[in-house]
């Protein structure tokens, strides 16, 4: 596409640029993108602030022309262009510009609105029927550490939060965001509907955003607790302690440690590694380990003799142990990347 872009610039530089904002678009769709950077987008391409305004869903979104500024805005301008979300309706996204509008601006406005209305309808879908202030669109800006206090606190009326002292979010590898009020005498079990969870810390609801990201910390954690991917399916952030530091230094783009590579090596070889590994590694003996297993305690031997020899380390000794441990948590950091995108889901009572 870019190399395309690139040839329709050279003949036609209107063409050209039309087609990179379709492309530009379509990949932060495809990114799952919140709202935010949709309008960003919208800003950046046009040159001007813009504007995402949806009152129906109590979305106000507004970027200013570099894209690093946000906040709510103020009045609109009926002059300005816009773009609505759906055929007929109400103007929805703005380009705070006057005067004639190219087609570049034409398509930005064209291409944000059908952007919006994707990512407005996914979120919309998962608003339970019988609880229409549990608008999805509303837990994001709560959610979001960029939108101005006033913005969360409005989020939060709407969301039924006024009254409650504190609340967590609870992030799962399949969905969005869930958002739990946090009673006086303690949170409950959460009920994460058998997905895999990260669990985030009962905070005051004005703090919720730094509850949803400590929540995404914890469930890149988390493992399918399968003989291939062993490990726990819920994790609460509140217990990783130091570990969570080891998730900032995990990334797309970071290069699996020599340990991490040779512990792939030895659960390659055979379908028995990573459970044996990982009962071996977080159980309190080689007999709980072998129990938890249900293997006998000479099995149990036998095949961490051979795991070793693939390793090329010992895990008898605390010293190999704690690199086996920590080999074991970084596979699964590894695995489980920070998504992109907006928090979509539904407020729990």
């Amino acid at each position: 596409m870019k190399e395309l872009a690139g040839r329709l610039a050279a003949l036609d530089p209107d063409a050209g640029a039309a087609l990179h904002v379709i492309s530009y678009f379509d990949r932060l769709i495809e990114g799952r993108a919140g709202l935010e950077s949709l309008v960003r987008g919208a800003a950046v391409l046009s040159g001007c602030p813009a504007r995402l305004v949806d009152e129906a869903r109590g979305v106000r979104v507004r970027v200013e022309a570099d894209g690093l500024r946000r906040d709510d805005g103020g009045a609109l301008d009926p002059a300005w262009p816009s773009a609505p979300l759906t055929p007929g309706g109400s103007p929805a996204v703005w380009l705070e510009r006057t005067g004639p509008s190219d087609g570049v601006h034409a398509m930005v406005l064209e291409r944000a609105a059908a952007a919006a209305r994707v990512v407005l309808d996914r979120t919309r879908g998962r608003a339970p029927v019988d609880a229409p202030r549990a608008d999805p669109a509303s837990v994001e800006v709560l959610l979001d550490a960029s939108a101005t206090e006033h913005a969360r606190r409005q989020a939060a009326v709407r969301l039924g939060l006024r009254d409650v002292t504190s609340a967590r979010v609870v992030a799962t590898a399949e969905g969005g965001p869930a958002i739990e009020a946090v009673s006086a005498s303690g949170a409950r079990t959460p009920d994460t509907g058998g997905r895999r969870a990260g669990i985030g810390p009962a905070v005051k609801v004005g703090d919720l955003p730094s509850s949803w990201a400590a929540a995404r910390t914890a469930l890149r954690f988390t493992a399918q607790g399968t003989d291939l991917d062993p490990g726990p399916r819920t994790v609460y952030a509140d217990e990783l302690g130091g570990l969570a530091l080891l998730a900032e230094a995990v990334g797309p783009a970071t290069e699996p440690v020599p340990d991490v590579r040779a512990l792939e090596h030895a659960v390659a070889a055979a379908p028995w590694v990573a459970s044996t590994l990982n009962a071996v590694a977080f159980s309190r003996s080689l007999r709980a380990a072998a129990a938890e297993l249900n293997v006998h305690h000479s099995t149990l031997q036998d095949r961490l003799a051979q795991a070793e020899h693939w390793l090329d380390w010992p895990v008898h000794d605390p010293h190999g142990r704690l690199r086996l441990q920590l080999a074991l948590v970084l596979r699964r950091l590894h695995r489980n990347q920070p998504r992109q995108g907006a928090p979509t889901a539904e407020k729990r009572p």
